[in-house]
This record gives C-alpha cells, structure tokens and sequence, in this order.
C-alpha cells in the first residue's frame, strides 16, 4: 500500500504510477458523453424536420445508455475491461457511423434512425465507472483515493460543459452529424488508450465465489449500496430539475437564453469548487454522515432557491447548490466502492451512475409537469424537499448501520473502510 501524507495533494493523484495516462485517455474517450447526445439530437431534427422525432430518438438513447448501464459494467467485472471494452467500442462507432450516414441529409428513416441511435446508447463504454474503479486500485490509501474521486469529479463536470460548447462551434461552420463523427473519434481514441494502460491491463476479471453479499449478482451488489444510489439519485433529480426550472424562471422574469446559461454555469462553478474542497478536506466523520448532511444541505439550498426575487439571487442560490453537488456524487462513489468485493467495484459505480442519470430524467419530466400548474417557486420548494427526503433516508440507514454495527452483524471490514474515507 503507498504511503502518503494525512492530506495527500492533487499532485500525489497524479504521481502514481500510470495514473495520468490512464485518466487523460478515458477523459478524452468521455468528452464523447458531452458531444454525441447534442450532436445526435441537433442532427435527427435536421434529417427528419421534426422535434417530436428527435426528442422520441434522444429518450431511446438515454433510456439505453441509462438502464443498460449495469449490464455493461457487469461484464466488465466478470470478463475485465479489456476485454469488454474493445467489443462495446467496435459496436458502439458502427452504430454511430451508419446513424452519421442516416442523418447526413434530411429525409431520414424514422424507424432506422431510431433503432441505431438505441444500439449507440446501449453499447457505450461505460468508461467512467471504469476508471473510478481502477482509481480504487491504484489509490489504496483512501485519503488519496478520495483526492482522486473528487478531481475524478470535477473533471467530468468540465467535460460536459465543454462538450456542447464544442458542438456549438461545430454546428457554426459544418453539418451536426460532424458532432457525431468527433464525438466517435475521441470516444476510439480514449478507449484505445484507455485499454492499453498497464493500469488497466492489470485489473484482472472478478474471480468466482467471491464472498457471499459483496461481489455476487446485481440484488446483492444493489444491496450493499441502498444508501449512496438514493442520495444519488435524489442529486440527479435535483440537477434535471434544475435544467428547466432556471428556463421558466427566467423566462417569467424577462430574461433570455444567454440569462439561463449564467445561472446553470453558476450551479456547475459551485459544483467543481465543492468537489475541489471535499478532496482537500481530511474528513473525521464518517462517509455515510457526510452523505446525509451533504444530501440535506443540497436541499436547504434548494429550498432558498425557491425564495429568489430575481436572477441574480437565484445564480447565487444555485451555485451555493452546486457546492453540494460534486460533493455528494463523490462520497456516494466512495461509499459505494468500499461496500463491494473488488470484483464488483464497476457495477457498484455503475448503479450510482444510473441513479444519478434516472434521478436527472424523472427530476426533468416532474419539472415539466409541475411548472405548467404551480409558480416556479413551489416547484423549486418541493424539488427541495424530495432532495431533503433522500437525505434523510441516507440518515435513517446510517443509524440502522450503526445500531448493527455495536449488535455485531454489520461487515466490520467495510464499515471500517468507510469510516477511513
């Protein structure tokens, strides 16, 4: 296990042998999450003229890359990345190349577009959960690997706001079928990089008969993390929630579009300073506590959001949010990773990464149906309140884990871990 210091650096992530290769190759492979989807979208309503077939196309592949999400990352656990990878990669750049030939000019068939824009969806590299668990392998001290959770953290969330900037340029001077060409290209080039790290070449596929209840099949995976998948989905409901929250708020208020991206840029600054501080932090409390009280705070803050009078104090609420934010999403991973075998760590990842995305999606869709009936401040109020809920039952579940722990049927090793985080 690597020495390190009580407060180990950003630096000290990067000094580890083959970390910055393996983690600059699988963000180059994961700027693709911030291209394709816009590219994809902004090229089906080209082809087919039609913002009903373009939105019935992007809900197929959130629903693909969403659901399936656990499946790819279970074969990556038992088989390995390397071999799991290169054969998702290879179906997911077909799919992508002949939806690029479908959409390259209007007229495109509804039912094709469809069906590829799905196979594209359901077969992306899960590079993300991948990489979060090869930082659980190479990171052992976990002060260190909380660093590398945190930067982890944040860099994605630069990822997917520089993503649509990119195809914004792209879409200035081009087709937006080329988004999706870039977005395949990096997507093959992080990939490849990605699997060739002796880092990655080194994780070994889950060896059988693991320890009963922590490695195992998918219910006993999600059994283990019941806690950080709520909290992580309670997070993403309130991001997708947010996404159009801001919309009508500023459009009540006579602001255009230029106002909305300010304020969700606000929520994403506050987000990658909360990250930053979280990593840098020794913490004393354990893991599970400071899920809860991060969950809790999200929600008060979402709760002043709703008491806003204008703009301004509302980009100030949502980046007092987004504080909480990276935060919670991190100490969920980490919870997550410590409470699985080794040989469960990507679908331990994976299912907080699903929760995240399916909480986004209902938060959005709930959004949508509140805000045509209630003042947009109610809506920012009970979106509040459900994040307050979630951290509440991350609470609860923390006291039953305690109570267990003293009554001795709780793992002492994993708890132990936790604690250590």
């Amino acid at each position: 296990m690597p020495a390190t210091s009580t407060r180990p650096s950003y630096a000290a992530v990067l000094r580890i042998p083959y970390a910055r290769r393996t983690f600059a190759t699988a963000l180059l492979g994961r700027l693709s999450y911030g291209i394709v989807p816009l590219s994809v979208m902004l090229a089906v309503t080209r082809a087919s003229g039609s913002y009903a077939v373009a939105g019935t196309v992007m809900a197929l592949f959130g629903a693909t890359v969403v659901l399936l999400a656990p499946v790819r990352a279970a074969l990556i656990d038992r088989y390995g990345p390397c071999r799991s990878l290169v054969p998702m990669l290879l179906a997911h750049l077909t799919a992508l190349g002949l939806l690029t030939a479908a959409v390259w000019r209007p007229g495109a068939h509804v039912f094709v577009v469809a069906s590829l824009t799905a196979l594209a969806g359901a077969c992306v590299p899960p590079l993300g959960p991948t990489m979060r668990a090869v930082w659980s392998r190479i990171a052992e001290d976990r002060a260190l690997l909380q660093r590398a959770y945190s930067l982890d953290g944040v860099a994605e969330e630069l990822l997917f706001v520089s993503g649509p900037l990119l195809v914004g340029v792209l879409v200035g001077f081009t087709v937006p079928a080329v988004g999706i060409v870039v977005g395949a290209a990096l997507m093959a080039a992080g990939t490849a990089g990605f699997v060739t790290s002796p880092a990655v070449r080194a994780m070994r596929p889950a060896e059988r008969g693991a320890r009963p209840g922590t490695g195992g099949d998918g219910r006993r995976v999600l059994g283990r993390i019941r806690a950080p998948v709520g909290a992580a989905a309670g997070v993403g409901l309130a991001l997708g929630s947010l996404d159009l929250l801001v919309v009508v708020f500023a459009g009540q208020h006579g602001h255009g579009g230029a106002s909305v991206a300010w304020v969700l840029a606000a929520l994403s600054a506050g987000s990658a300073v909360g990250g930053l501080l979280n990593g840098a932090v020794a913490w004393r409390r354990p893991a599970r506590v400071r899920l809860a009280l991060l969950a809790l705070g999200l929600g008060l803050a979402l709760l002043g959001a709703g008491l806003a009078p204008g703009l301004g104090t509302l980009a100030l609420a949502m980046t007092v949010a987004g504080v909480f934010v990276a935060p919670a999403l991190t100490t969920a991973y980490l919870i997550a990773d410590e409470a699985v075998a080794p040989g469960a760590r990507v679908r331990a990842g994976a299912w907080v990464n699903t929760a995240t995305n399916a909480g986004s999606t209902v938060g959005t869709a709930t959004a949508g149906a509140l805000a045509g009936f209630l003042p947009v401040a109610v809506c920012f109020t009970l979106t509040g309140v459900a994040v307050l809920l979630t951290g509440l039952g991350v609470t609860r579940g923390t006291r039953r884990a305690f109570s267990a722990d003293r009554g001795g049927s709780a793992c002492p090793e994993t708890e132990g871990k936790v604690r250590a985080a």
